[in-house]
C-alpha cells in the first residue's frame, strides 16, 4: 500500500517537473510572427477587432438598456471582441507552438464558427431592434452598429472558412 502511494506521488512529481522544465525552456524567448498580419486570416482578425469595437461602442454610447435586445448584442460584441484580441495575441506571439497539447486548429474552428453564428443572431437582433426615436441620437448609432455587426459577421464567416480548411487539412494527414 505504502509503495503504491510512493510510486504514484513520484509519477506526479516527475510529470510536473518535466512539464515545468519543458515550459521554462520553450518560453525563455518570445517569438513574434510579423507575417501573420499580412495573411487573409490575420487581416480578418484585425477587421473583426476594429468593427467589433465599433459595434459595442456605438451601442454603449446610447441608452441601450431601454431595449432589452441590445443586451444580447452587447454581450456578443464584447465577449467575442475580448476573445478575438486574445487569439490575435496567441497568433502573433506564436504561443500555439509552445502549447502543442491544445488542438489549435479545432479550437480556432469552434471559436470562429460560434462567433459567426452568435454574431449573425446579434446582427439580426440589432437590425430588427433599430427604431427611430424623437430627439435622440440612438437611431443613428444603432443603425451604424447594425451595419458593423453584419460586417463583423462576414469577417467571422471568412475566418470560419479558413479555419475549416486548416482543420480539414490537419485531420486528413
Amino acid at each position: 500500500m505504502e509503495e503504491s502511494q510512493r510510486a504514484r506521488s513520484h509519477t506526479v512529481t516527475t510529470t510536473a517537473s518535466s512539464f515545468a522544465e519543458n515550459f521554462s525552456t520553450t518560453s525563455s524567448s518570445f517569438a513574434y510572427d510579423r507575417e501573420f498580419l499580412r495573411t487573409v486570416p490575420g487581416l480578418l482578425i484585425v477587421a473583426e477587432i476594429v468593427f467589433g469595437l465599433l459595434v459595442w461602442t456605438l451601442i454603449a454610447g446610447t441608452e441601450y438598456f431601454r431595449v432589452p435586445a441590445f443586451g444580447w448584442v452587447m454581450f456578443v460584441a464584447v465577449f467575442y471582441w475580448v476573445l478575438t484580441v486574445f487569439f490575435l495575441i496567441v497568433y502573433i506571439t506564436m504561443t500555439y507552438t509552445r502549447i502543442p497539447q491544445v488542438p489549435w486548429t479545432t479550437v480556432g474552428l469552434y471559436f470562429n464558427g460560434s462567433a459567426f453564428l452568435s454574431y449573425l443572431s446579434a446582427a439580426i437582433v440589432d437590425a430588427s431592434s433599430v427604431s427611430p426615436e424623437k430627439e435622440s441620437h440612438n437611431f443613428n448609432s444603432w443603425a451604424a452598429s447594425s451595419f458593423f455587426a453584419f460586417l463583423v459577421t462576414i469577417c467571422y464567416a471568412g475566418n470560419t472558412y479558413f479555419s475549416f480548411i486548416a482543420w480539414r487539412s490537419r485531420t486528413t494527414q
